[in-house]
């Protein structure tokens, strides 16, 4: 009784009961005859047939089936063709629509599992078959095809260690789909195809390829149904059974695709919904996408693994240059292939652009190429092929067509900022949008590959994306809309630098700052803390809007942001990246006529050359510097100025002049009521008196130093006093004493990230505790020094080397 009316609560009308004893018999001996998935359709269409006599009605349509089952119409009649083997899910329900007493409903389940088992066992010659046949489907299987459909792989492949090691793993069982996704250029589908043929012996039922064009220059993309179509007919469906409609035809080639093992290669997919029609339903198949965009509903919905393709590493780079020019070419001129990596920025496809001209003039030298890499004004003229499927700038213009016009406005404004890569904030200042707006628009950039997240918010994209966003903004963008843009990115560095340098060290004189253009929201950074972080993340962008502030003329932001940057390049060590700003701030405080611009680019270039061992070069800036704060009446710039003169006459043993020049800071900071300042004199003061060994007036002006630091916040003044400390009683022989003065200079070097002054201290307290016959402590703490040293690339640690050696 609960078997009749579960039938026909789900609509089904269970069969009478007179009939099993009379149809059942016949039809059970031909159950147990069942062999082929043929065989297994003619049962299917006698009890359609005997199912229509009892009731006196006409058959059940596919419609009606397909309603009731869930399957397509499609699907239902290769079904009962004998053409595809009817899943075990829902095989239940359509053999009681069709009438099975509960004998045979459980008969025709064992004779479909019977079946499935025959087909899993291989044919002699080994191929996978599909069970075809007419009739009362006697007929012998025919063999689907096994497609072979990959295109060629690319020789000289190179590189992609980690990509390739990540698809030979597989990754979670379950996981049957990896989208390769990365910008344009890349090299995803060579990636792709490469890998595809090492693995194609995992797929002996074949291997299926269709290129989707997602982002072809002639929008003619292909659709999910030209898609399955091809492979259908490929499959070997022919023309009279293929199914009309899009979902028949997905039931149909996924149903041919179960128990086998086929590999799927979906190249250049544009979006989820181009892919998603073409994934089979079979755990033995492996899908493989490469698309532009990131395809995030496929890693959500279909738990898709996603492996993301970057650029070579110049190493790769080389590689691919010589595979495809022959080694010696390279190097004859290995400067020269330095420089044309640099130039196309490691993509594969500007790469492999170059190298086929190379490859076309073998006898030209490599420095041709590289001088016309250098003297193309723009993108379009340096990487132009003829050919839209490799030209850098077509390739690149397919992924920007994409964008939604925010994000397109967004990515040509990139083209406005100096690079090499943008924060959220900073990117909303860029813009003149609120900041809520950004994270959307940056994260449509970076699933289009036009930008990448190297950090969590922050972005940036390579030198030829960058070029190409240039391009982009000078041809599409007013000039006034432009320049604005320039000028709020500078505007937003700017006031943000400031306000962290005054954090950063409490005795930096501020400079005036006109106001920041509407739409410009800077930096909140609240304490050392966060001053320290921000210039970390940021000090290569700073460096590099100095640059573009200068290249751009606008003359005063130059200047000014170099001049916030001084005392953090000093901790970090960075004594080249200091020169190289100063000159531009020097040359930039020039042309706009700002003496005090100037005068601070000189006194600060002076302090990078000092550290670069050019001393009498920075002997004049100091001069320089001096005379133009002594015309401007600056007191405060003067006195930071004979801080920093006699600080490189001590390093030359001049300890005389180095006094000198510290009284002479002291009395001026004095004047100006600097309390920082006094300090920062009287330490240096102290300093040069124990140097002449005159430790008593040395501690006593330390000590002074210690109690005006007290009324202030700068940790690096009593840092370098207590470092100033340590070495007057290391000199008195209180070796103890002068461990626990550095040790306290240690620490709050460490919590400002003072990276050489760091260094500086631990090679004195090695001098120390060698001195008070501590070895061991000695050794330790000299490579302690050295490993910082090394790491800043600094002269310095030639000396720690011998000190350590004769120790």
């Amino acid at each position: 009784m609960s078997d009749r009316v579960g039938l026909r609560g789900a609509g089904v009308t269970p069969p009478a009961a007179s009939t099993t004893d009379r149809s059942a018999r016949p039809l059970l001996r031909a159950v147990d005859a069942t062999r082929t998935v043929p065989e297994l359709a003619g049962l299917l269409r006698e009890l359609r047939r005997r199912e229509a006599r009892q009731q006196g009605e006409t058959q059940l349509t596919y419609r009606q089936l397909a309603a009731k089952t869930g399957w397509s119409r499609g699907v239902i009649g290769e079904y009962f063709a004998g053409n595809i083997l009817p899943p075990t899910e829902r095989f239940d329900v359509l053999i009681r629509l069709l009438g099975a007493t509960v004998s045979e409903q459980g008969a025709l389940a064992t004779a479909r599992d019977r079946v499935e088992e025959a087909r899993r066992r291989p044919d002699p010659d080994g191929a996978a078959t599909v069970r075809t046949g007419g009739g009362r489907g006697r007929g012998r299987p025919a063999p689907l095809p096994v497609p072979r459909q990959l295109p060629p792989a690319l020789p000289g492949f190179v590189g992609r260690a980690e990509q390739l090691a990540q698809l030979d793993a597989g990754g979670d069982p379950a996981s049957t789909v990896v989208v390769l996704s990365g910008t344009a250029g890349v090299g995803k589908t060579t990636l792709a195809v490469h890998w595809a043929h090492r693995a194609a012996d995992r797929f002996p039922d074949g291997q299926l390829y269709v290129d989707l064009r997602g982002f072809d220059s002639t929008g003619a993309v292909v659709t999910p149904a030209e898609a399955v179509h091809g492979f259908l007919e490929v499959l070997g469906v022919p023309p009279e059974r293929m199914p009309v409609h899009l979902s028949a035809q997905v039931g149909l080639y996924r149903s041919l695709l179960a128990e086998r093992r086929v590999l799927v290669l979906l190249d250049n997919a544009h979006d989820v919904e181009q892919v998603r029609p073409l994934l089979p339903g079979s755990p033995g198949c492996r899908v493989l996408v490469t698309s532009r965009n990131r395809l995030a509903g496929l890693i959500a919905a279909e738990g898709a693994r996603s492996i993301t393709v970057g650029l070579l590493s110049s190493a790769e780079s080389w590689q691919l240059l010589a595979r495809r020019l022959g080694a010696h070419r390279l190097t004859v001129e290995p400067q020269v292939v330095d420089e044309m990596v640099e130039r196309c920025a490691r993509l594969p496809l500007a790469l492999a652009v170059l190298a086929a001209r190379g490859a076309a003039h073998p006898t030209f030298p490599l420095a041709t190429l590289a001088a016309d890499l250098r003297e193309s004004a723009r993108l379009s003229d340096a990487f132009d092929t003829g050919d839209a499927g490799t030209d850098v700038h077509a390739v690149f213009s397919w992924s920007y067509r994409s964008l939604t016009p925010a994000a397109a406005r967004l990515f040509r404004l990139i083209g406005c900022h100096p690079g090499p890569e943008v924060g959220i904030p900073a990117a909303a200042s860029l813009a003149g949008l609120p900041r809520a707006r950004l994270p959307r628009l940056l994260a449509e950039l970076a699933d289009a590959h036009l930008v990448a997240e190297h950090a969590p918010g922050r972005f940036g994209a390579h030198d030829l994306l960058r070029a190409y966003a240039t391009e982009l903004t000078e041809r599409l963008d007013p000039d006034d809309q432009r320049q604005a843009a320039v000028r709020r990115g500078l505007d937003h560095y700017l006031h943000s630098a400031h306000a962290a340098a005054v954090l950063l060290q409490p005795g930096w004189d501020p400079t005036a700052l006109s106001d920041a253009l509407p739409g410009v929201v800077p930096e909140r950074i609240t304490d050392q803390g966060q001053a320290l972080a921000w210039f970390t993340a940021e000090h290569r962008v700073l460096l590099a809007a100095v640059v573009h502030a200068g290249r751009t003329r606008c003359d005063g932001h130059a200047w000014r942001l170099a001049r916030t940057l001084v005392d953090f390049l000093q901790r970090q060590g960075r004594w080249s990246d200091l020169a190289d700003a100063q000159r531009v701030a020097l040359a930039a405080a020039g042309r706009a006529g700002e003496p005090a611009g100037q005068a601070n680019a000189h006194r600060d270039l002076a302090r990078a050359l000092v550290r670069l061992g050019r001393e009498e070069e920075a002997a004049g800036h100091y001069r320089s510097a001096l005379a133009l704060f002594a015309e401007l009446g600056d007191h405060s710039g003067q006195a930071r100025t004979h801080r920093a003169f006699g600080a490189m006459l001590d390093a030359l043993g001049r300890y005389e002049e180095s006094l000198h020049h510290a009284t002479r800071a002291l009395a001026l900071y004095e004047h100006t009521g600097h309390p920082a300042g006094q300090a920062s004199a009287r330490n240096a003061v102290g300093w040069a008196y124990a140097r002449l060994g005159r430790y008593g007036a040395a501690r006593e002006h330390c000590e002074q130093a210690l109690a005006l630091l007290r009324r202030t916040d700068d940790r690096h003044g009593e840092a370098n006093t207590w470092d100033s400390l340590g070495f007057i009683h290391d000199r008195l022989g209180h070796h103890r004493r002068a461990t626990r003065c550095y040790g306290r200079a240690l620490t709050l070097y460490q919590r400002i990230g003072d990276r050489y002054d760091e260094a500086d201290t631990l090679t004195r307290l090695g001098e120390s505790r060698h001195a008070a016959g501590d070895r061991p402590g000695a050794l330790r703490t000299w490579r302690r020094a050295l490993a910082i040293l090394d790491g800043l690339g600094h002269p310095d640690a030639e000396r720690v080397r011998e000190r350590l050696a004769v120790a």
